[in-house]
């Protein structure tokens, strides 16, 4: 398992190894098992907490493509508002101009 921080704090990303595709099912029970927060631009991840009584925290990246220096530094400035979001609410959708948190 290879650990990512974007900065210094108690709130990691984890990468886990589930095999060469593993499928949603398999992200989804494994970040549920483990208390991990799912960072995605695959909507069915956010749709799927409709589904679910006890759902993992899903951080839904709602923007297109663009280059990974802009996307880097763009994590980077919203991360503290998306870190204190992420404690309380289920569902964090992220767009360029803006963040939605959904209980």
């Amino acid at each position: 398992m290879k650990i990512y921080q974007l900065k210094s704090s108690s709130l990691h990303l984890y990468r886990s190894f589930l095999g060469r595709s593993p499928r949603d099912t398999e992200i989804w029970q494994y970040a549920k098992d483990k208390k991990l927060v799912i960072v995605t631009k695959d909507t069915d991840f956010s749709d799927r907490l409709m589904l679910d009584f006890s759902p993992p925290k899903v951080v839904h990246l709602r923007f297109g493509n663009i280059r990974k220096r802009e996307f880097h530094q763009f994590l980077a400035r919203i991360w503290p508002e998306f870190e204190a979001l992420v404690i309380e609410h289920k569902l964090v959708n992220v767009y360029l101009d803006r963040i939605e948190a959904f209980r």
